[in-house]
């Protein structure tokens, strides 16, 4: 097997068909050796009945059926997992990414040797101008707080070999950031600039990108513990220093701290400060917490295709 296509399906039936025929075009002009792996997520469509219709008009098109959706990132995971192959190429099912990426990739990895992936990144994000603002600050907090730098506008369309990807897959944790992993992993890397079809509106909230983001930070890095000790340290200094000059007009000028309105708010003030910091106390236990369950990250219902067993 020379090159694994790997795509995940979570309302993709309207675009699994014409997918299909494009991705599987591109794969035949670079070998007739090749696979397609379809990762069904607990699809509330009908994804999986039109995945195994492909597959049974197609033997090289394997499908593996999720117990219930575990989200994208893991099902990512899973279908990298399968893949067998010299090569592997990872894309979106949605058409968003075009197909056709694939030959710009194989031609990008085979005029440089020495590369193990080349991997897309927009020129300009699209959408409107939340999803753009939100966005640039989104990977902008990401590579402050967190050790792992994530290139600004990646996409999740890429070429890997098979040595990159064997060694992406050992990551085993339950809470997983696929740009942090990617990022992790190391070896040499080629972006090249893909441009993204507007095909749907994204399904990405504000909130919900700050909660990719609280997990991207807390799954790569412990910066965030380090800047409340570092934030405690200076608020100790600061209020030492103004204690010790309260103490000195007291004694030398008899001026005293008057009034209730600057108390009520140094209250609050350093009792909101202090939930804060104990909520992000909070989030790094409960990764431990999960992760030291050692739970499956994916429960797989059916295979289709193969005879691997996990």
């Amino acid at each position: 097997m020379r090159l694994s296509i790997v795509s995940t399906l979570y309302n993709s039936a309207p675009n699994l068909l014409e997918f299909y025929e494009r991705i599987t075009k591109c794969a035949q002009d670079i070998t007739h050796d090749y696979e397609v792996i379809l990762v069904n997520d607990g699809s509330p469509d009908n994804s999986l009945e039109v995945a195994v219709s492909i597959h049974e008009q197609d033997q090289r098109v394997k499908v593996i059926d999720l117990s219930r959706n575990f989200g994208h990132h893991k099902a990512i995971m899973t279908g990298l997992s399968y893949a067998q192959s010299d090569y592997v190429f990872l894309v979106d099912s949605d058409l968003e990414e075009p197909p056709e990426t694939l030959k710009l990739f194989w031609n990008e990895m085979q005029g440089e040797k020495d590369i193990d992936v080349v991997f897309g990144i927009q020129g300009k994000r699209k959408g409107d101008w939340f999803e753009q603002i939100s966005g640039s600050i989104f990977y902008r907090l990401i590579n402050f707080l967190s050790d792992i730098k994530i290139p600004k506008n990646l996409l999740t369309v890429r070429l890997m070999t098979a040595r990159y990807t064997k060694n992406l897959v050992q990551c085993r944790e339950r809470e997983i950031n696929f740009s942090t992993l990617v990022e992790l992993t190391g070896f040499k890397k080629k972006p090249v600039v893909v441009e993204k079809e507007s095909r749907s509106p994204s399904n990405y909230s504000f909130l919900r990108k700050f909660s990719i983001l609280v997990n991207a930070v807390t799954s790569s890095t412990i910066r965030p513990l380090w800047l409340i000790f570092y934030l405690g340290l200076t608020i100790t200094l600061i209020s030492t220093i103004f204690v010790i000059k309260l103490l000195i007009d007291r004694g030398l000028y008899g001026i005293g701290l008057e009034g209730w309105t600057s108390t009520i708010i140094s209250i609050f003030f350093f009792g909101g400060l202090i939930i804060f910091v104990l909520g992000i106390i909070g989030i790094y236990l409960s990764k431990i917490f999960v992760e030291s369950k050692q739970r499956p990250y994916v429960v797989v219902r059916n295979v289709y295709g193969s005879d691997r067993e996990r």
